[in-house]
């Protein structure tokens, strides 16, 4: 009977803890979008990979798929991919960049820059756009869709063409 009330008063606090952040709340109480993450190209580089990494790749090339994840009004694709991938169990590393003045991705779910190639790393989109500047620089609204693809070829092979004709 203890556990039962611990475990209400839990929930409680939880539920007073998300609806107090100020955020613009949809009809359930919370602004959304949802993330992806995907490595699907390593799977046509295999050659290329790193030694030891082969097994951190899925047989359908998808971290995580489409999840839907509540957010508060001013966080970043950043603070999106810490809160899901934390809740997730999935390894992300990051550092912060002076020069850009933002969060870069080195590596998620083992995964990491130049692991399968020196063209290689961590892309995001929001709404089937690539942003050229860092995820941590980015704004969320309600509704955005976030991909994360891993490139074996500096975007080209997941349809980012930054400077591109």
């Amino acid at each position: 009977m203890a556990k039962r009330r611990i475990a209400c008063l839990l929930l409680c606090l939880l539920l007073v803890l998300c609806t107090a952040c100020g955020a613009q709340p949809d009809s359930d109480g919370a602004l959304r979008c949802t993330v992806t993450i995907e490595c699907g190209t390593v799977l046509g580089h295999m050659d290329d990979l790193k030694s030891g990494k082969a097994e951190l790749i899925p047989s359908d090339g998808v971290l995580l798929p489409e999840t839907e994840v509540a957010f508060s009004e001013g966080d970043t694709v950043f603070d999106v991919l810490q809160r899901v991938c934390r809740a997730q169990g999935i390894h992300m590393e990051s550092n912060w960049t002076p020069a850009y003045n933002s969060a870069y991705i080195e590596g998620i779910g083992n995964l990491y820059e130049f692991d399968c190639g020196n063209l290689s790393g961590w892309m995001y989109s929001v709404n089937g756009v690539w942003p050229d500047y860092g995820c941590s620089s980015c704004t969320l609204h309600d509704g955005d869709t976030v991909v994360w693809s891993y490139t074996c070829d500096l975007g080209r092979d997941v349809g980012a063409r930054q400077g591109e004709p």
